[in-house]
C-alpha cells in the first residue's frame, strides 16, 4: 500500500507527466527530421509570428501614441476654455468680503467644472501657489476623489514658474480602486484678494485604455487567426511540391531494389514534370545499360566455363603425354630432360588455373553450394599447414601455430576453409622472406577467427584493399616460385562470403602482413565482433598493456584497421621488438 500511495503521488504523476512530454518531444523531433512539409510549416509559422510581433508591435503602439495625443489635444483645449471661463467668473464676483464667501464661491465653482456624465470623466482641482502671500487662503479645493495629492510637484513647478503659458503632463492617479492614466493639465488663475492659484483639470483616460486593451485583444487573435492560416496555406503549397516528391522517392526506391520498370508520372510542362521525364530518361538508359552489362558478363561467365571446360579434354591429353615424357626423361639429354621437367610444371600450373577459373565461374553463376556442417577448425589449421611443410623447409621458413586446447567447433565448410587457409599460408611462406610464418587460432562467443601472420615485405598503402581484386599482384615483377594464378585470394574471399564470413588484410612495409578469417559459430548467426586482432602491433600493444608494461602511450593499431601502420605505430613496433627475450 506505501509503495502504490508513492507511486500515486505527486512525484509519480511528476514522472508520468515527464514521461508523455519526453514522448510527444521525440515525436515532434521525429517528425522534424523526417517529414519536410512539417519543416516547411514550422519555419513558415514561426516566421509569421515573428513578422506579425513586429507590425503589430508597432502598429499598436502607433495607434496607442495617436489615442493619447489626441486626449490630451483635447484636454487643452478643453481646460483652456474652462480656465479662461473661471478667471472671468473670479474677476466678476463679489463674493470678496470675506475670505468664508470667497471659498465658498470657489468651491461652487469648482465643483460646477466637474464632469461625471458620459464617457468622459473630469476632476478639477485649485490649490494655493507655495509663494502666494496674500491672507486670505482658498482651498485646496477638490471636485471629487482624485484630488491635489496626484498633482505632481514638477506639473505644480512649471506652473508657477511659468504662469502665462497652459502646462500638460501624464501622470498615474488612483480611481476606484485602480490605477489609470491621466492627462493634468494646469494653468494660473487669480482670485480676488487671495491671489495667484494654480487650477488643474484631471483627464482619467479610462476610454483609451479600454479601446487600446480592445485594439490589443483584437491584433491578439487576429494575429493568431492569421498565423493558423498561413501555416494551412504553407501546408497545401508543400502538399503540392511534397507529393509529388515522395511519390518520385518511392519509385526511386523501387527502381534502386530492382524494379527497372518502374516510371514517373509526368504531365504538365513545370519543373516536377521536367523532373519526371528526365529520371524515366534516366532510369530508361540504366536500364539498357544494365541489360548491356548483364549480358556481356552472362557471355563473359558462359566464355569462361566454355573455354575451361572445353580445355580439359586437350589438357588431360597434354597431361598424360606429359607425363610420359616426364617418366623417360632419364633416357633423354639433359637439356630435353630439363624441358620435360619445365613443361611438367606449367602444366600443373595450367591445370590449377582451369580449375580456379571453373571455380570463379561457379561464384559468378550463383551456383557454389556449401556443405556445412560442425567442424573443429583447428583440425582444418593443421591440414593446410601441414600441407606446406615441404614449401616452407625450402624456403628455410618457420611455421608457428598457437591453437587452444579446446576444439573450437563451428558450422562451415571444411573443404572450403581448407582452401582458404591453404592459400593464405603459401601466400605467408612466398612473401615471408624465411622468416617465420604465424598461425593463430581464437573464439569467442558469436565467431571463431584465423590469422596468417608474415614478417616479410609487407604491402604498401592502400594495397590492403588490392589483394582481393583478381589477377591483381603487389609486384608483377617479382619472381614467382610457387606458380600462383593470381585467383587464389578472390576464390577464398569468396569462399568466407559464402559463410557470411570476413576475410581482411593488414599489412605495412618493412613489418609485415596479417590476413585474418573470421567465421560465425552458427550457420544463422551473426559476427559481433572477430575474437582476434587484424593488426599486430594491436595485440602486441595489448599484450604490454596487459602485463602493466605500455610503451606506445595510447597510439596502437587499431585491431579492425586494413591500412598500414603510422609512424607512431612502426615506432611501438620497434619497441616491442626490442623488449622481447
Amino acid at each position: 500500500m506505501t509503495q502504490r500511495a508513492a507511486r500515486s503521488g505527486p512525484a509519480g504523476l511528476a514522472s508520468r507527466v515527464g514521461s508523455v512530454l519526453r514522448r510527444a518531444w521525440q515525436r515532434v523531433l521525429h517528425l522534424w527530421r523526417a517529414s519536410l512539409g512539417f519543416r516547411v510549416v514550422i519555419v513558415t509559422m514561426l516566421l509569421g509570428i515573428l513578422v506579425l510581433t513586429a507590425v503589430g508591435t508597432y502598429l499598436y503602439g502607433s495607434i496607442a501614441q495617436g489615442l493619447v495625443d489626441s486626449r490630451q489635444r483635447i484636454a487643452s483645449e478643453d481646460s483652456l476654455r474652462d480656465a479662461t471661463d473661471a478667471q472671468g467668473q473670479f474677476d466678476s464676483t463679489d463674493q470678496t468680503d470675506t475670505q468664508a464667501k470667497l471659498t465658498q464661491f470657489a468651491t461652487t465653482l469648482i465643483k460646477s467644472y466637474r464632469r461625471d456624465a458620459g464617457n468622459e470623466t473630469r476632476y478639477v482641482v485649485l490649490t494655493r501657489f507655495d509663494d502666494n502671500t496674500s491672507p486670505f487662503i482658498v482651498g485646496p479645493i477638490e471636485s471629487g476623489s482624485v484630488g491635489v495629492r496626484f498633482i505632481p510637484d514638477e506639473l505644480r513647478k512649471q506652473v508657477a514658474a511659468q504662469p502665462d503659458r497652459q502646462h500638460l503632463q501624464v501622470a498615474t492617479i488612483d480611481e476606484g480602486g485602480d490605477s489609470i492614466s491621466a492627462v493634468i493639465v494646469g494653468q494660473k488663475v487669480e482670485l480676488p484678494v487671495a491671489g495667484f492659484y494654480g487650477l488643474y483639470f484631471i483627464y482619467p483616460m479610462d476610454r483609451e485604455r479600454e479601446i487600446i486593451s480592445f485594439i490589443g485583444q483584437t491584433f491578439l487573435f487576429g494575429g493568431a487567426a492569421l498565423i493558423l492560416l498561413i501555416g494551412a496555406i504553407a501546408f497545401v503549397v508543400t502538399r503540392l511540391v511534397a507529393d509529388p516528391v515522395r511519390r518520385a522517392a518511392a519509385v526511386a526506391e523501387r527502381f534502386a531494389e530492382g524494379n527497372l520498370n518502374e516510371r514517373m508520372r509526368a504531365k504538365g510542362e513545370d519543373d516536377l514534370a521536367r523532373l519526371g521525364t528526365s529520371f524515366n530518361g534516366m532510369a530508361a538508359s540504366i536500364q539498357q545499360q544494365i541489360a548491356q552489362l548483364e549480358n556481356l558478363s552472362r557471355v563473359q561467365q558462359r566464355f569462361v566455363s566454355d573455354v575451361s571446360h572445353e580445355l580439359r579434354t586437350p589438357l588431360t591429353t597434354i597431361r598424360m603425354a606429359g607425363d610420359l615424357i616426364h617418366d623417360s626423361r632419364g633416357d633423354f639429354e639433359p637439356t630435353v630432360a630439363r624441358s620435360a621437367e619445365l613443361l611438367r610444371g606449367e602444366l600443373d600450373r595450367f591445370e590449377s588455373l582451369l580449375s580456379d577459373l571453373l571455380e570463379i565461374s561457379r561464384f559468378d553463376a550463383g551456383a557454389a553450394v556449401l556443405e556445412v556442417e560442425a567442424s573443429d577448425l583447428r583440425a582444418c589449421v593443421e591440414r593446410a599447414v601441414d600441407a606446406h611443410r615441404t614449401l616452407a623447409a625450402r624456403k628455410g621458413t618457420q611455421l608457428v601455430v598457437n591453437a587452444p586446447s579446446s576444439p573450437v567447433v563451428a558450422d562451415m565448410d571444411s573443404r572450403r576453409i581448407e582452401r582458404i587457409l591453404r592459400n593464405l599460408v603459401a601466400n605467408a611462406i612466398e612473401h615471408g622472406e624465411g622468416k617465420p610464418v604465424e598461425v593463430t587460432i581464437g573464439s569467442n562467443d558469436s565467431a571463431v577467427a584465423v590469422t596468417v601472420r608474415d614478417h616479410g615485405v609487407g604491402l604498401r598503402p592502400g594495397e590492403a584493399a588490392l589483394v582481393f581484386t583478381r589477377f591483381w599482384r603487389a609486384d608483377p615483377a617479382r619472381a614467382r616460385t610457387t606458380g600462383g594464378t593470381g585467383l587464389g585470394l578472390a576464390i577464398a574471399l569468396e569462399d568466407a562470403r559464402l559463410h557470411a564470413g570476413r576475410l581482411e588484410a593488414w599489412g605495412a612495409r618493412g613489418e609485415g602482413s596479417c590476413f585474418r578469417l573470421t567465421l560465425p559459430r552458427r550457420a544463422d548467426a551473426t559476427i559481433t565482433s572477430s575474437p582476434l586482432p587484424l593488426s599486430p602491433l594491436a595485440a602486441e600493444a595489448a599484450r604490454l598493456r596487459a602485463s602493466g608494461d605500455d610503451p606506445s602511450s595510447g597510439s596502437s593499431g587499431s585491431s579492425g584497421s586494413s591500412g598500414p601502420a603510422d609512424d607512431d605505430t612502426l615506432r611501438l613496433r620497434r619497441i616491442v621488438v626490442e623488449r622481447s627475450p
